[in-house]
């Protein structure tokens, strides 16, 4: 009865005035060609708890297209397509795609990474130390923190990369190898990381790695046209960001397993709720204060720094003498002050 009821409504409407109604029954009201598509990743961190309340659409008025990818390396991929506007990607593939040259900046500092990643060894496998390595499968994503790391700590030990079996799987190619025998440690982030410690051993985490000189770290880009066409929405965005993280940061001891903030944590990386005050406390969330200070120095350091190693273990061909146009701290700054 309600849809013959509205399909009269129609009849007595101009193709305009039924179009408004339809979007109001579909509960939102987007703006002209406001839409916008952006690539998240499973990773656990507090903006995720904004991403399902809907925060960003609200702040910015934008329809939104949350598109869920796998690994930085295929976030990049779509970036520069421009399938993709804006995207969450480690520092490994953003330095390999500065160094690539392709048209994209660093607008927010998403995590300082720790003990959320890791390398697990399997159970039974034999590794005791690093040097068990030797001859070994490790599974990880190519060009991904992971990646890096890995590379990181085999050169801290003294092992050659040839000396070991590195597999290209993506997080959850790495989980159903795991669980079929074929691979004996990965290097991975939750929730593949949670269900290879349930058969598994932490060998070293990038917490440790970082210490040895090797800092990874996550963070947002956007492609530099999109960001020159509308910048209010990357301000609103990094704004929204922001706030989750000075939420978490003065509250976070509230969440727990059962907690609103959890369940939406949870539901969006598949992560068990029982891990989740864990890997939170395993990476560092910069608020929007620091951020100006992180993407005006230390960022394009890191980036240099990470396309230097990857150049020696070629991974790329070359290395910038300056990746500065790659990181854009001015959106941060704005955020800052409204």
């Amino acid at each position: 009865m309600r849809v013959c009821m509205i399909a009269n409504i129609f009849k007595r409407l101009p193709a305009l005035a039924a179009a408004s109604v339809i979007t109001v029954l579909a509960g939102q009201a987007w703006a002209a060609g406001q839409e916008v598509n952006i690539a998240y990743q499973t990773v656990v961190e507090p903006a995720k708890v904004a991403q399902a309340d809907g925060a960003y659409e609200k702040a910015s008025g934008w329809k939104i297209n949350w598109k869920k990818f796998d690994s930085g390396a295929d976030v990049i991929t779509a970036v520069a397509s421009g399938d993709i506007q804006l995207g969450y990607v480690g520092s490994s593939p953003l330095a390999a795609a500065a160094t690539r040259e392709l048209p994209i900046e660093t607008i927010l500092i998403a995590a300082q990474i720790g003990q959320a990643e890791a390398l697990v060894v399997r159970n039974g496998s034999g590794i005791k130390t690093a040097q068990d390595l030797a001859g070994k499968k490790i599974a990880v994503p190519f060009v991904s923190t992971t990646h890096y790391s890995l590379l990181a700590a085999l050169k801290h030990w003294g092992i050659p990369a040839s000396k070991v079996q590195i597999l290209n799987l993506r997080p959850q190619e790495i989980t159903a190898a795991w669980q079929r025998g074929d691979i004996d440690a990965a290097y991975v982030w939750d929730p593949a990381l949670g269900k290879v410690k349930e058969s598994g051993k932490i060998l070293t985490d990038s917490a440790e790695v970082a210490k040895w000189g090797a800092p990874t770290f996550d963070a947002w880009i956007v492609r530099k046209d999109f960001a020159q066409k509308h910048p209010d929405f990357v301000t609103a965005f990094v704004k929204v960001t922001g706030k989750a993280y000075a939420d978490y940061r003065s509250h976070g001891a509230d969440w727990k397993a059962g907690s609103p903030q959890f369940e939406k944590i949870a539901r969006l990386t598949a992560a068990k709720q029982s891990d989740i005050a864990e890997l939170l406390a395993g990476s560092g969330f910069p608020t929007l204060s620091e951020q100006e200070q992180l993407l005006s120095n230390s960022t394009v350091k890191a980036l240099a720094a990470t396309s230097g190693f990857l150049q020696e273990q070629k991974k790329v061909e070359r290395v910038l003498p300056d990746y500065q146009p790659y990181v854009n701290p001015g959106f941060a700054k704005q955020a800052a002050l409204q």
